[in-house]
């Protein structure tokens, strides 16, 4: 099986639950895996059709960082139906809450 990946994609985008989140935006961190059969022919994917997607994603304020993981797992999967399997990754970085957390995390693979 042939792995392609976009790791650490980073941006600011208007996706949070709370108000402050939605006015002020987080920072987010996002990687993109995508798991192709051996006998698929070059070229395998394009980064920047991966990149595009999930910049788009991003650009439309959200309450819930699983909606855009969804939105782009769903988009990923239209652009390359040949996938065997697609992982996202979204980390938000710094969350606002007490304490000192590096990124709170969801994934999906499928």
């Amino acid at each position: 099986m042939l792995t392609v990946s976009l790791h650490k994609i980073e941006l600011h985008a208007l996706v949070g639950l709370y108000e402050e989140e939605q006015i002020h935006g987080n920072n987010f961190e996002i990687d993109v895996d995508l798991f192709l059969p051996d006998s698929v022919p070059f070229p395998f994917c394009d980064y920047t059709l991966i990149n595009d997607i999930v910049i788009r994603v991003f650009k439309k304020p959200e309450f819930l960082i699983e909606t855009c993981l969804l939105e782009i797992h769903s988009e990923l999967k239209i652009q390359f139906p040949v996938c065997e399997k697609i992982r996202v990754i979204i980390r938000k970085l710094r969350p606002p809450m007490p304490g000192k957390v590096a990124y709170a995390q969801v994934c999906y693979e499928k």
